[in-house]
């Protein structure tokens, strides 16, 4: 089976994207176009794979990407089977002939669109209703698949779901302790950014170092880079996942402070679950997937939004009784070799694809509405 893959959104070397879908179909022997920003995130293609390379879309920058996007599926679906595209701004890019075409939706857009805060006011307030005409006239026209169950709401029909699961290493990593605290994934004020300064500049007089692992919003990194300076804490920027996820290993908590925020009410943080994978306790806020998780499992502690004295306290108790951590951090594991391993998901994930693959779709006319979503 011949594979294009495409985004103008994400990292080439999203873990979603890389290194579980195109890395299952890659293993199963499958041939794989890859449509991504390669030069605009400085990554070196996979030699196993077919690139293409385009701009990323940022912000308000998101023309250019979007000018590039047309050709460039269309030069990837020559001669495909299937056609998976990742991002929403790419159903105004479909090639008008094409293989059966999949949509892999990651995120609640229309909530996420409150996040936004590059975005005029008034179109955080419009463009939802737009984005919900968008998915109902894609589910028409497309193959779906779901991020998490939760999304089901959202459309007519039923989708199969493809959780983000994560690689669970088959020996416990070695237990939480030492003097540091870590955070993996993408820094947004949404995602607790200040927060996690701020928990940083609190635990240094305690001894403990606290890491960040991922890239930031523009308006974010100039408060890593003086908090960087003044020595409180270590922003590393982008890692891909499989190292960021070793970096964790054998702190004594992974760290998710993420707000209370329409497009995180229904998802299971995915740093969640990497942190259990990776033996470490987790201090979350109570989203309530995560805190579902902590409450059944007892793999870590849940804390208020915004409360950086309740996340302090939880890192200290977590140093100060080493023993508790440790079985902390040995339950989270075994839940996530149990339950969300990734290998043991990614037969069913190409299975679907493959009998996908091949299956004619309605003909593509342009999504309508383009001028008002360039506004994103």
């Amino acid at each position: 089976m011949r594979v294009c893959v495409g985004t103008i959104v994400h990292h080439p070397e999203d873990a979603r994207i890389m290194h579980r879908q195109i890395r299952s179909l890659l293993d199963a022997g499958h041939d794989i176009t890859y449509v991504a920003p390669f030069t605009d995130c400085n990554v070196t293609p996979d030699p196993r794979i077919r690139a293409i390379d385009v701009p990323r879309a940022v912000g308000r920058r998101r023309r250019r990407a979007l000018k590039a996007a047309r050709q460039a599926l269309k030069r990837g679906v020559e001669g495909a089977d299937l056609l998976i595209v990742h991002d929403i701004e790419l159903l105004f890019r479909l090639p008008r002939r094409r293989p059966a075409t999949v949509w892999d939706v990651h995120e609640d857009t229309a909530a996420a669109l409150e996040a936004k805060e590059y975005l005029p006011e008034v179109l955080r307030r419009t463009l939802p209703s737009l984005v919900r005409r968008i998915e109902a006239r894609a589910e028409r026209r497309l193959h779906l698949i779901l991020a998490e169950e939760a999304y089901q709401e959202r459309f007519a029909k039923s989708h199969p779901v493809v959780l983000n699961t994560t690689y669970v290493p088959q020996r416990p990593p070695a237990p939480s302790g030492g003097n540091r605290v870590v955070y993996v994934g993408h820094l947004s004020k949404a995602r607790g950014a200040v927060e996690l300064i701020e928990l940083a500049r609190r635990l240094l007089p305690h001894g403990i170092r606290t890491d960040l692992v991922g890239a930031a919003d523009q308006e974010i990194r100039p408060l890593l880079r003086e908090a960087q300076r003044e020595g409180v804490l270590d922003w590393y920027g982008y890692v891909p996942n499989q190292h960021a996820l070793r970096m964790a290993e054998g702190a004594i908590a992974g760290l998710s402070l993420l707000h209370d925020v329409p497009n995180y009410r229904q998802s299971m943080p995915t740093k969640v679950v990497e942190y259990m994978a990776r033996g470490l306790p987790v201090v979350t806020t109570p989203l309530p997937a995560a805190a579902s998780m902590i409450d059944r499992v007892g793999c870590g502690v849940v804390v208020p939004f915004g409360d950086v004295d309740a996340a302090l306290a939880a890192v200290l108790g977590l140093r100060d009784d080493p023993g508790g951590a440790s079985a902390m951090g040995k339950r989270g594991y075994e839940e996530a070799l149990c339950h969300y391993h990734w290998p043991d998901h990614a037969g069913e994930f190409v299975g679907r694809l493959e009998e996908w693959a091949g299956k004619p779709v309605t003909s593509s006319r342009e999504i309508g509405v383009l001028e008002a979503w360039h506004a994103i």
